[in-house]
């Protein structure tokens, strides 16, 4: 059944319907305002402009209601524009005493109260603090979580508190069994501000044209379980009784006050989006419609990152470098292959990026961002794409301070503590770096100005021994060289064809870094044209071709449409048998599985010095095989020339069974 809306000329005021500026004046002194939304995204935006204006007005009609003042500010994602909208409008000394916040990029306005000592400040993860609207609504002492151990959000290294002022503790350290968790607790909720599509007259709210439920419905509940309001932005009214039961995501009974946003410049699907039919799940888009990324150093990381995309798997993606993941995924035609998500909700498509971040185009599925953090902290991540801003030698890493700018962690704690595989993405140094790529090279231009691995990171957003110590696996990512973390600290491990190590890296760094023998990265990425991702993926995941036949001793190795062009590929392989045959203590048979097998030029002579090395170390025999007569030549010769022995069965069962022969002799 649809709605039948009634224009807002004619909707009058009774029931629940109130204007803007009537719903701010019942804010009162010392209240509790818990902006719910993402970004610009189920921002009540009209609200919390009134809000402000009620306290900058010096009209005799706002003095009669009293300005409000000495609020405690809540919100899960920085509610503004980083310019004049949103929160921002809210910075005012008087008019606020508390910040508590999950993130904070674009509302600079109110750090700078902060950062002042003007009023006091906490940084929350976004996770536990989504969820903490859920146990409030409960009735609950608290959110009980590990996210946050060994960050700045540990009672030992700061407890979320942002300055001097700031002495209360929101967040203890407890211990339960005989594992250490952090307790988030609660508070009561005077004032619920938040955003839907549609509403009838009793309050119910759908949000057909929003492009996230959010925190939606959690903080509804919160906020009226803790006798507080629940002010709720709309697009339009419907008739009573004719919104559809299962299309209404917060009941009237939840709801006090009803506002009709005025102009559509106050009730933006995003901060930047009016309306986008795709972020709604109105209509899906063809990929081939997403914009291609310029060939750049974002685009270098993002290429290099995206390597490690398996199929079947579930991935986050950060703020920032990261999005490039989906658009590199998008061109290599293989974003289908496995599930993309962002922390508000998202489920599948496409992640938008920028200043839509937090929208998706394509999705499966949107649900509310507690719940999400619920399947992250559950270890649902197969792999997460994070920023990196700046990491020490520990592995530590800070996106969320920098002196005086306060970005703040959002879910980047939460979702880097428990996805299973993380892979930080961003430029190795910052500030007017400028790269070029010539002849299949990395060449720095320009280098940036700042260093981003330092000795010791000013804000710990991610603990490298914490990750080290759970044997978490976590790559640096960066346009010239990539790291991996070990519990001795970062080991560079991967070069950018064209860079000097000790110039170009070890120099621009403040610390050494376990340096062995580091790889040079797939030259793909550095080429304009497409890298074949989606082929690659859909082969065989590399690992899952090593199979050791312990009761015949025969180790299989299948090796079908396996392409191999890198020297990368041919370490990888080297060690994956050195992993399997050695702590063995003798030697094996083994069985090779050509068919579909191919060798670039460039690497043939480093692959067959690399066969007959594993053959003479590790195996007493090896039988080849391939259906195709120009492989089983081709190879037959190429082996030949090495000095090994070069016959290439044209089945399995007969390379198996000249194999097993051979064993039952010995």
């Amino acid at each position: 059944m649809s709605a039948a809306i009634v224009p807002t000329a004619k909707s009058g005021k009774t029931g629940k319907v109130v204007t803007a500026r009537e719903a701010a004046r019942l804010i009162h002194t010392g209240d509790t305002v818990a902006i719910g939304g993402f970004f610009g995204i189920g921002l009540a935006m009209e609200v919390v402009h009134e809000l402000a204006a009620s306290y900058e007005s010096h009209d005799a009609e706002a003095a009669s209601f009293g300005k409000p003042r000495d609020l405690t500010l809540v919100w899960c994602v920085s509610p503004g524009d980083g310019q004049q909208r949103g929160a921002q409008r809210l910075a005012h000394p008087g008019l606020v005493k508390r910040l508590i916040g999950g993130h904070w990029t674009a509302v600079p306005a109110l750090y700078q109260l902060v950062a002042g000592n003007q009023v006091e400040g906490y940084n929350i993860p976004l996770g536990p603090l989504s969820q903490l609207y859920r146990d409030i609504a409960a009735g609950k002492p608290g959110h009980l979580s590990r996210v946050g151990l060994g960050t700045f959000a540990d009672p030992r290294f700061g407890g979320g508190k942002l300055n001097e002022r700031t002495t209360e503790d929101l967040i203890e350290l407890m211990v339960v069994g005989d594992k250490e968790y952090l307790f988030y607790k609660s508070f009561p909720i005077d004032v619920a501000l938040i955003r839907g599509t549609t509403a009838d007259a009793d309050g119910n709210i759908t949000m057909e044209r929003e492009a996230l439920t959010v925190d939606t419905l959690s903080l509804a509940m919160a906020a009226h379980n803790s006798g507080g309001l629940v002010i709720a932005q709309v697009e339009r009214i419907a008739d009573v009784g004719t919104l559809n039961p299962r299309q209404v995501k917060v009941p009237g009974a939840l709801v006090d006050c009803i506002v009709v946003a005025t102009t559509p410049e106050l009730h933006m699907q995003t901060i930047a989006t009016p309306y986008n039919p795709a972020f709604a799940c109105e209509v899906r888009v063809p990929l081939t419609s997403l914009e291609a990324m310029p060939m750049d150093d974002r685009k270098i990381i993002a290429r290099r990152a995206a390597m490690e995309l398996r199929p079947n798997s579930v991935v986050n993606l950060g703020v920032g470098i990261p999005e490039g993941v989906a658009a590199v995924a998008a061109e290599e035609k293989c974003a289908d292959l496995m599930t993309l998500t962002a922390e508000p909700g998202v489920i599948g498509g496409i992640p938008a990026g920028g200043v839509n971040f937090g929208a998706a185009t394509n999705a499966q599925a949107v649900i509310d961002m507690p719940y999400q953090f619920d399947f992250y902290d559950g270890g649902g991540l197969d792999a997460a794409f994070l920023g990196l801003a700046q990491a020490d030698r520990e592995g530590n890493l800070n996106v969320s301070k920098f002196g005086p700018r306060l970005a703040g962690a959002g879910g980047f704690i939460n979702i880097s503590q428990n996805a299973k595989k993380i892979y930080f993405l961003g430029t190795f140094t910052a500030g007017d770096l400028e790269v070029a790529i010539v002849d299949g090279k990395l060449l720095i231009e320009r280098d940036g100005k700042a260093k981003k691995f330092v000795n010791e990171v000013e804000h710990r957003t991610f603990s490298g021994p914490f990750a080290a110590r759970n044997g978490k696996e976590v790559l640096y990512i960066t346009e010239r060289c990539v790291f991996q973390l070990t519990k001795d600290g970062l080991e560079l491990i991967e070069v950018a064809p064209g860079i000097d190590i000790k110039h170009d890296i070890l120099d621009k760094m403040d610390f050494e870094p376990i340096v062995r023998q580091p790889r040079e990265m797939d030259p793909r990425i550095f080429r304009v044209e497409p890298m074949g991702l989606r082929e690659e993926l859909l082969r065989l995941p590399f690992d899952d071709r090593f199979n050791y036949d312990e009761e015949h001793n025969i180790l299989f190795l299948n090796l079908s449409e396996l392409a191999v062009k890198t020297s990368d590929i041919i370490e990888r392989y080297r060690e994956r048998i050195r992993s399997i045959v050695e702590p063995l203590g003798h030697k094996v048979y083994a069985v090779v599985n050509y068919d579909g097998f191919e060798l670039d030029r460039d690497v043939e002579g480093e692959y067959l010095d690399a066969v007959k090395e594993i053959g003479d170390r590790y195996f007493h025999g090896v039988t080849r095989f391939a259906t195709s007569a120009f492989m089983r030549a081709k190879l037959g010769d190429s082996l030949a020339k090495r000095g090994v022995a070069p016959h290439i069965y044209e089945s399995e069962d007969e390379a198996k069974g000249v194999v097993r022969e051979t064993v039952a002799r010995t």
